[in-house]
């Protein structure tokens, strides 16, 4: 990818500051190598959601807006709904659930 949807390099590594980033840079690929999407999809998704936060959404780092691009897919596919999207982000933010739950 190219442009704003570029991944954070560091002399051409790919650069994660947290573990998981490098999970939701992984669950992006496998689904697509799953045929869940097709990449130009999820970039397109993704240089929305740079957009977004661009024009003065809430502050967000590069794989926040990966992220989201992600669940965005993952609801419109119906893998997930919002709701219960939702629950499993306050779990996790709760510390109710870990992150092998």
């Amino acid at each position: 990818m190219t442009g704003d949807a570029a991944l954070p390099r560091d002399n051409g590594e790919l650069v994660f500051q947290a573990p998981w980033e490098g999970r939701a840079f992984g669950i992006a690929v496998a689904m697509n190598e799953d045929g869940v999407y097709d990449w130009t999809e999820f970039r397109d998704r993704l240089v929305d959601e740079i957009a977004e936060a661009e024009r003065g959404g809430p502050p967000s780092s590069y794989y926040e807006r990966w992220l989201a691009s992600i669940e965005r897919l993952a609801v419109e596919r119906g893998f997930i709904t919002a709701d219960e999207l939702d629950a499993r982000t306050a779990e996790y933010a709760s510390g109710e659930r870990d992150d092998e739950g």
